[in-house]
């Protein structure tokens, strides 16, 4: 099987105004565009794959990564044959070098590269990485940050869903802070997994580690993500010395690299690893072997993905025992957010519990019809 074309859809769907997430370092999450990617051969398949196009977030948009791919990328690719798994890290190697970076734009290459390969093996992408470790992935909500009472009604909302498990975005004003996730525990009662997601929104560690001590007293939180600004691990850990709960590095972990200079510095409990954020699958199982070996849980985070990618960070929770959903769920939620969905047949994701597809790849298809209608022109 040789890879014949590839090609590139920018879309961008709606997202529900009412789950619009606020951050304190990120600002607002209102608008999410994505690349889609579809990778064909020559004898008729098609790999899916999915490019997160936040600026913000990854220095990356979608005139950028569909650029990178068009000209950089497919000259590389097309031609090429994919017959076994070691192929999928040869032909990403090829075009990991020749353009710096754009992570998210590599990971919607690989992960089409995946899909691929499933479909010609007749094997979904959770056997490809060695087979499932669970049934279904546990999943926490996450909840804007917003005033207090409206913070309280999202999760009010999302516990009537089925979710025991939610994380509160907060790193804005400490006081503000506590006052939303007091609010959010008011409604949640005390049996719901309770945590915080700063966005490195805090400016210090003594801020961050203050302010997270009220929270674990007032709310009794369980974890504290990304509590300050990413690029200074010495900081990271300096709050992990002075609290009691586990820190999750977030924005401070995009490769392997990143994360071993974390465990270095001894900054973080739990690694949040996100297929775009890594470059790929395959990267993103390098960093969760790596953090198995050093005891260190992994958590699948999320920028809201949309099917295809969301599906992806499925089979790699599905299949690895080093991330561990159980004590630390899952962020794969993406789609619950949008006002629409672009596959024909939409995820299993509500109830706390997302369970991932057993057709042939990452087991997704998708409605033409919703492509076309949310085509960026």
């Amino acid at each position: 099987m040789k890879i014949s074309r590839i090609e590139t859809i920018p879309i961008r769907v709606p997202i529900k105004p009412e789950l619009a997430i606020k951050s304190g370092r990120g600002g607002s999450h209102a608008v999410s565009p994505f690349l889609v990617v579809k990778l064909r051969t020559d004898d008729g398949l098609v790999g899916l794959g999915e490019v997160s196009c936040t600026p913000r977030w990854s220095g990356e948009d979608q005139v950028t990564a569909g650029h990178f791919i068009e000209t950089y990328f497919a000259p590389l690719l097309v031609g090429e044959s994919l017959r076994e798994l070691r192929d999928i890290e040869r032909l990403t190697t090829k075009f990991t070098f020749p353009v710096a970076g754009n992570l998210f734009t590599k990971a919607g290459v690989e992960m089409a590269l995946w899909d691929l390969l499933g479909k010609l093996l007749d094997k979904p992408v959770y056997e490809l990485l060695g087979g499932k470790v669970r049934d279904f992935v546990p999943t926490k909500w996450s909840v804007s940050g917003v005033e207090p009472q409206r913070a309280a009604e999202i999760a009010r909302g999302a516990a009537s869903r089925g979710f025991t498990a939610m994380k509160v975005k907060v790193g804005t004003d400490s006081d503000a802070d506590v006052a939303r996730v007091r609010a959010v525990r008011d409604v949640v009662g005390p049996q719901t997994n309770l945590g915080v997601d700063a966005n490195g929104g805090w400016p210090s560690a003594s801020i961050a580690a203050t302010t997270i001590k009220r929270l674990r007293e007032g709310a009794n939180i369980a974890f504290a993500e990304q509590p300050v600004p990413p690029g200074d691990h010495d900081e990271l850990a300096a709050v992990r010395r002075q609290i009691d709960i586990a820190v999750i590095a977030d924005e401070s972990l995009y490769t392997l690299a990143d994360a071993r200079a974390l465990v270095r510095a001894k900054a973080c409990d739990v690694f949040s690893i996100y297929i775009g954020k890594a470059g790929g699958i395959g990267p993103a199982k390098t960093i969760a072997n790596f953090a198995l070996n050093e005891d260190v849980a992994c958590t699948i985070g999320s920028n809201l993905e949309l099917g295809i990618g969301s599906a992806a960070m499925l089979h790699l929770a599905s299949a690895h025992c080093g991330i561990m959903p159980d004590l630390y769920p899952c962020d794969i939620i993406g789609p619950l957010f949008y006002e629409d969905d672009i596959l024909r047949e939409p995820l299993s994701l509500d109830a706390g519990r997302a369970t991932v597809h057993d057709r042939p790849g990452l087991g997704v298809d998708l409605d033409d019809e919703k492509i076309a209608e949310y085509r960026v022109r």
